[in-house]
């Protein structure tokens, strides 16, 4: 049943989350094509927070990109591990420059890509932020599964807002993200 409950409400324009564990903070189903998403005025009062994307992008081979309080400083640090069924391999990337990657690449301009990144300690002003990224889509036979950790390694400070964009294109209509609180340790 909880598939049934995911795309029944993924439809009606909210995606699910069990109670008690997460509380929707905010979620966005686009009208039209974009190509930057924010969510600002994120409340403190919950331990992480989940970014959950489903997103077709206007172009091929684009990657969208995270960006913290709005700092563009070279402050961004990501890492990833990808497969596609038949070959396998990882990567890094230090100091960024304006935002996290948000990897999307290899997508053609009307498959859809499923993101989830957990954001941890995101109130805490005494350590640097980290997240993890799920990704994956599949191209009607052929596809691709990530696993992704990013960095935020500014002066520790609350984020108060994430900024999501796409290198190239726009995010097509009906993409949607969603953004959780995480309840607990």
């Amino acid at each position: 049943m909880p598939i049934l409950g995911i795309m029944a409400s993924a439809m009606s324009g909210n995606l699910f989350a069990p109670s008690g564990a997460y509380d929707s903070i905010a979620t966005t189903t686009l009208s039209t094509a974009t190509g930057t998403i924010t969510f600002s005025s994120i409340p403190a009062t919950y331990t992480h927070l989940q970014l959950r994307v489903m997103a077709v992008y206007s172009a091929a081979n684009p990657y969208g990109t995270l960006r913290f309080n709005g700092d563009s400083n070279s402050v961004y640090w990501w890492h990833q591990l990808q497969g596609n069924g038949s070959a396998a391999n990882a990567s890094g990337y230090g100091s960024l420059g304006s935002s996290i990657y948000f990897p999307a690449d290899a997508v053609g301009s009307s498959i859809p890509i499923v993101q989830i990144a957990d954001i941890l300690d995101y109130t805490s002003t005494s350590k640097n932020k980290t997240m993890r990224i799920l990704e994956g889509f599949d191209a009607n036979g052929s596809g691709n599964l990530r696993f992704s950790s990013g960095l935020w390694s500014a002066t520790p400070a609350a984020i108060t807002s994430i900024t999501i964009s796409t290198s190239s294109g726009t995010f097509n209509q009906y993409s949607s993200f969603a953004l959780y609180g995480v309840k607990g340790s």
